[in-house]
């Protein structure tokens, strides 16, 4: 049996570029609770491990280019209590903190501090969904 060593195997790290990485790591760090697991030996930048093994990373490029980001959903095991903490904390979120009911998951939108976009997010247990 032949193994594709070209195939996707899945996600390494999702990365956001940031505009102040200081500002942004107070942000994460601070206000969002992330430890920083990694930082960059050149540049601005860091990364943070999550419980579930999965990598989520900032960056301040050198020429200053940004691009606002969007598309990551950070889970969380209550999102009621957890919408409720960020927002006593200052977070932004869309709709009021609205959250908003799917098929299989509810999330709430938010932005961090340097413009991008996110989601906390929960899974319906699978009887739910």
């Amino acid at each position: 049996m032949s193994h594709d060593t070209t195939a996707i195997a899945g996600i390494d790290v999702t990365m956001y570029l940031v505009q102040d990485f200081d500002r942004a790591m107070k942000f994460w760090t601070e206000t969002m609770g992330l430890t920083p697991t990694f930082h960059y030996p050149i540049g601005r930048g860091a990364e943070f491990t999550l419980a579930d093994g999965s990598t989520f990373g900032l960056y301040q490029r050198p020429d200053g280019e940004w691009a606002r980001s969007a598309g990551v959903m950070f889970a969380v095991p209550d999102i009621d209590a957890a919408v409720k903490k960020y927002k006593a904390l200052g977070v932004k979120f869309g709709h009021g903190g609205e959250i908003r009911e799917g098929p299989i998951c509810w999330l709430a939108f938010a932005q961090d501090s340097e413009g991008n976009f996110f989601a906390l997010h929960q899974r319906k247990a699978q009887d739910q969904a």
